[in-house]
C-alpha cells in the first residue's frame, strides 16, 4: 500500500472511529416531522424549541429532505444568524462564520468577491474567459461572474453552503462546492416587515418585504433594500471618495401563479446597483532586504534610474504604516465609485404530474455591467522617482449577460427516489481595462500634483489619463460560452434493509468556449483561443442509519472547473480545466433528547490541472511598460493534495439558551509549478485565503419579556482565522484573526390588537476592533516593501423592525 493511500484510509477512519462513541449512547426517539424553514419575517430564533434542537429543511438534493439525514456537509444561514451577524452582502461572511467558506475581496476591490470552499479558491476569476471553482445559485439559478456579488441581499430564507464537489446535481464549476442562496417565496397573505436602522460611518439602512392578498389564484411579494456606509478610511484629496465605502439599492418582485391544482409558476424580476471604492492598500514595511537607499542626485546622475543594488528613497509624505490601519491616506489620489449593476428575470415552473412525480423548469436570463475604479494604492505601491508619475488607476469596464434553462424530474417509485435532469447555459462577456497614473512626484519628492484626466499629444503607457478618448487600454477581450448537461442521480433502500440508503449520480457535461483578446498594450490584436471538451462526473454515496438519530455515510464524489485563457496575458493563453476526485465520511447526530446536535466530516481530495495564476506588475516609472499588469496561468503538474476534517456541534442544554461551535482543519499541498517571469523555474505555489485551522462559535440567549409575545434576545459569536497566503505565488502569509460580533434585541414588542410587532435591536460588527492584515504582497520588497489591506473597523448601529 502507498503512503497516501495509508494516509487516506487513516484519516477516514480516525473520522469514523470518532462517531463511534455517539452512536452508542444515542437514544432512539420517535422521528421529527422536518420543520418548514425559518420564517424571515419573525426575530425569534428558529433552531430550538421546548423539545430541543427542530429539524432543518434543505434542497442540496433538488427536493426537501431534513439536514441531518441527507448524506452532504452541508452548513445553512438562516434569516436569524443574518440578523444576529448584521449579515448584508455575501462579503460579511468573510469574518468565518462558516469555517470551510471563505470569501475575500479580489485584489482591494468589493466590486468583485473570491469564494472558495475546502481550499478550492481561485485567485483571479475576474476575467471573461475564467470560471469559478465555487458555484454561487440564486433559487437555483447559476452566476457566471465574480462581478456583482456583493449586491445587497434581498429576502433570504436560507443560504445553503453545500461542502464538497457538487458535481452531479450543480455541474461544472462547483468543484469547491455550491453557494445556495435561496429567496422567501410569496406567501399569498398580507404582511411584512419596514426596517430602518443608523451606525457609525454614517451608515444607514432600509428594507421592505410586502406580501399582498392572493387574487386570482396569483401571489405577489415585493422587496427593496438599501445598504450605506461612508468611507472608513479619508482621502486629504477634495472631492474624491475615501476607501471602503459602499452604497448599495435594489428592489425583487416576485410573483406566484397557481392556475391549476399541482401547477405552480414563479416569476421573479430583480435589480441592484452597488457602488463602492476598494479598501486601502497600506505600505507596511520599508526596506525590509535592507539595501543600499539611493540618493535623489544618484538617481539623477543614472538617467532617472536606480543605481544597481540600491532602492529608491521613500518620500516624507508616505506613511508606512506597520500593523496600524489608517483611518486617513497620506496621499490624496482621484478616487471615484465603481459600480456593479446587476439584473435578472427568472421563471420557475412546477407540475406535479402525480403525488410521486414532478416536473419542473428553470429559466433565467441575468447580466451585469461594471465600472471599476480601484485607486486604492497611492504612492504605497510605486518606486519612487524625481518627478516620477505614481498612483495606479485600475480601471475595467465589463459587461456580461448569461442565459440559462434546466429541466428537472423528481420522482419516488417503491424503494427508489430519483432526480433527473438536462440543463444549458450560455454567456457572453466582455471588458476592457486601463491603468493610468494619477499623481506626479515633485523633484525632491516633498509634494506631488494631481495629473489632468484629459492627456495631449499621443495617448502612450506613460501618457495617459482616465477621461474618455485619453486612455491607453491595455487589453480587451471577449468570450462567449455554452455548456450542455444531462444528468441522474438515484438514491436506493431496500424493502427488506431499510436502514441502508445507496445513492448513484452522474452528469455528462460539454463545454465550448471561444473568445479574442482584441487589444494588447492600446493596439488591436486578434489572438483567440478555443475550449471544447466534454466529461463525466460520478457520485455514489452510501449511507446508514446506526439509530433515528445517527446517521453515517461514505461518498466518493468529482467535479472540474472548466478551462479558459487568461486575458491579462499578452496572447490570450489558454489553459486546461482542473479536475477533483473527492473521498469523504460523515456523521450526523442528534442525541440528549435532540439537544445536542453533532456533525463530522472527514475528507480528502485529489486535485489534477490545478490553475496557477503569475503575475507582475511593472512599477518602475522609466520603464516602458510601466503599470502593465501581466498575468499568465498555468496548469500545475501532477496531484494537488486538500485534506480536512470539519465539526459542527450545537447545544441546546436549557429552553432558551443555544451554543454553537464549528471547526476546520484544511491542509493544501499544490506541486511546484513552472513560473513564465522566471524562466519557468519551478515555482512552490499555494492556495489562496485557506487558513489551516479555522472555527466558530456562538452562544444565543432568549427570555420572554412580560408584554405579550415580547422576547428579550442576546447573541455574541467569535470567529478565529489562522494566517493564510494571499498570493498563488508568494509565500507571504496574512495575519491571524480573531472577530466577535454581537446583537441585542427586544422582539416582538406589540404594537396594536392588529398584531402588528416591533423589534428594536442595538449590533456590532467586530465588537473589540480587531485590526488584521487580511492581505499582503512581498512582491516589491526589492524595490519598495510589503503591501496589505487590512480588515473593517469596528462598526455599531441601531436597528428598528416594523412587522404587520
Amino acid at each position: 500500500m502507498s503512503n497516501a493511500s495509508r494516509t487516506r484510509l487513516r484519516l477516514l477512519t480516525g473520522i469514523a472511529a470518532l462517531t463511534l462513541p455517539f452512536a452508542a449512547q444515542a437514544e432512539t426517539p420517535a422521528a421529527v416531522t422536518p420543520a418548514a424553514a425559518a420564517d424571515p419575517t419573525t426575530d425569534a430564533a428558529d433552531n430550538t424549541d421546548a423539545q430541543g434542537l427542530t429539524d432543518v429543511v434543505v434542497t442540496a438534493t433538488r427536493r426537501e429532505t431534513n439536514l441531518q439525514k441527507t448524506p452532504i456537509a452541508i452548513s445553512v444561514i438562516d434569516p436569524v444568524i443574518i440578523k444576529d451577524r448584521h449579515v448584508q452582502s455575501l462579503l460579511d461572511l468573510g469574518d468565518g462564520a462558516i469555517p470551510s467558506l471563505r470569501v475575500a475581496t479580489f485584489e482591494a476591490r468589493q466590486s468583485a468577491l473570491t469564494i472558495g470552499i475546502r481550499g478550492i479558491v481561485p485567485f483571479d476569476q475576474n476575467q471573461t474567459a475564467r470560471d469559478t471553482g465555487v458555484g454561487v445559485y440564486v433559487d437555483g439559478v447559476y452566476l457566471g461572474r465574480s462581478q456583482g456579488l456583493n449586491a445587497a441581499l434581498f429576502d433570504v430564507a436560507r443560504i445553503e453552503v453545500l461542502r464538497g464537489p457538487q458535481g452531479t446535481l450543480f455541474g461544472r464549476n462547483t468543484e469547491g462546492g455550491a453557494l445556495s442562496i435561496v429567496t422567501a417565496a410569496p406567501t399569498g397573505q398580507y404582511g411584512g416587515t419596514v426596517t430602518a436602522g443608523y451606525g457609525n460611518y454614517g451608515a444607514y439602512t432600509g428594507q421592505f418585504h410586502v406580501n399582498l392578498p392572493e387574487f386570482a389564484n396569483i401571489s405577489l411579494k415585493f422587496d427593496g433594500v438599501t445598504q450605506h456606509q461612508d468611507a472608513t478610511v479619508s482621502n486629504p484629496l477634495s472631492g474624491s471618495y475615501g476607501w471602503n465605502y459602499y452604497n448599495r439599492v435594489g428592489g425583487r418582485a416576485s410573483a406566484l401563479w397557481k392556475p391549476a391544482p399541482g401547477v405552480s409558476v414563479t416569476v421573479a424580476y430583480d435589480q441592484a446597483k452597488d457602488e463602492n471604492t476598494p479598501f486601502y492598500s497600506q505600505l507596511v514595511n520599508y526596506n525590509p532586504k535592507k539595501l543600499p537607499v539611493a540618493t535623489i542626485a544618484q538617481i539623477n546622475a543614472n538617467n532617472g534610474k536606480l543605481p544597481s543594488g540600491t532602492i529608491a528613497p521613500l518620500p516624507a509624505l508616505v506613511v508606512v504604516a506597520g500593523d496600524r490601519r489608517m483611518t486617513r491616506a497620506d496621499i490624496g489620489v482621484p478616487q471615484q465609485l465603481s459600480t456593479d449593476r446587476t439584473h435578472g428575470v427568472s421563471s420557475t415552473i412546477k407540475w406535479e404530474v402525480a403525488p410521486s412525480l414532478e416536473l419542473r423548469s428553470i429559466t433565467a436570463w441575468r447580466g451585469v455591467d461594471t465600472d471599476q475604479w480601484d485607486n486604492s494604492g497611492g504612492a504605497h505601491r510605486t518606486v519612487f522617482t524625481p518627478n516620477g508619475k505614481f498612483s495606479r488607476y485600475s480601471l475595467s469596464w465589463m459587461t456580461q449577460r448569461q442565459f440559462s434553462q434546466e429541466f428537472q424530474a423528481v420522482g419516488s417509485i417503491p424503494q427508489l427516489d430519483y432526480t433527473a435532469g438536462l440543463y444549458y447555459f450560455r454567456e457572453h462577456a466582455e471588458e476592457t481595462a486601463a491603468t493610468p497614473s494619477t499623481n506626479q512626484w515633485n523633484a525632491n519628492g516633498t509634494a506631488y500634483t494631481i495629473l489632468s484626466p484629459v492627456v495631449t499629444g499621443a495617448i502612450t503607457s506613460g501618457n495617459q489619463g482616465w477621461a474618455v478618448g485619453s486612455r491607453f487600454l491595455q487589453r480587451g477581450s471577449e468570450a462567449t460560452a455554452h455548456s450542455y448537461a444531462a444528468f441522474a442521480q438515484a438514491t436506493f433502500t431496500p424493502d427488506a434493509f431499510d436502514i441502508f440508503h445507496l445513492t448513484v449520480g452522474g452528469r455528462y457535461t460539454k463545454d465550448k468556449r471561444d473568445g479574442t483578446l482584441f487589444i494588447v498594450q492600446n493596439k488591436a490584436t486578434n489572438f483567440k483561443f478555443l475550449f471544447d471538451r466534454s466529461r463525466f462526473d460520478p457520485m455514489v454515496t452510501a449511507a446508514i442509519d446506526a439509530t433515528d438519530t445517527v446517521h453515517l455515510y461514505a461518498k466518493y464524489a468529482t467535479g472540474y472547473r472548466a478551462g479558459g485563457a487568461n486575458s491579462r496575458s499578452q496572447t490570450f493563453a489558454a489553459f486546461g480545466p482542473e479536475v477533483v476526485k473527492s473521498y469523504e465520511i460523515g456523521s450526523k447526530m442528534d442525541f440528549a433528547d435532540h439537544r445536542v446536535r453533532l456533525n463530522l466530516a472527514g475528507y480528502i481530495m485529489d486535485r489534477t490541472g490545478t490553475q496557477i495564476d503569475f503575475d507582475n506588475v511593472d512599477t518602475v516609472t522609466t520603464s516602458p511598460t510601466f503599470n502593465l499588469h501581466t498575468e499568465e496561468t498555468r496548469n500545475a503538474p501532477g496531484k494537488s493534495k486538500i485534506r480536512g476534517v470539519e465539526a459542527d456541534l450545537t447545544i441546546n442544554p436549557v429552553e432558551g439558551l443555544t451554543l454553537g461551535g464549528s471547526y476546520a482543519y484544511t491542509y493544501t499541498d499544490v506541486p511546484a509549478t513552472a513560473n513564465p517571469f522566471l524562466n519557468n523555474a519551478l515555482t512552490k505555489v499555494f492556495v489562496v485565503f485557506t487558513p489551516r485551522n479555522a472555527a466558530s462559535a456562538s452562544l444565543d440567549y432568549e427570555l420572554p419579556v412580560a408584554i405579550g409575545e415580547a422576547k428579550a434576545r442576546f447573541h455574541i459569536d467569535g470567529n478565529y482565522s489562522d494566517s493564510v497566503y494571499s498570493f498563488q505565488n508568494e509565500a507571504t502569509k496574512s495575519d491571524k484573526s480573531f472577530i466577535v460580533n454581537g446583537r441585542l434585541a427586544l422582539a416582538d414588542l406589540p404594537l396594536n390588537d392588529a398584531g402588528t410587532k416591533v423589534t428594536l435591536s442595538l449590533w456590532t460588527r467586530n465588537l473589540f476592533n480587531e485590526t488584521h492584515i487580511y492581505r499582503r504582497s512581498a512582491a516589491n520588497a526589492l524595490t519598495l516593501g510589503d503591501y496589505a489591506n487590512f480588515n473593517p473597523p469596528r462598526t455599531i448601529g441601531l436597528e428598528g423592525s416594523l412587522r404587520l
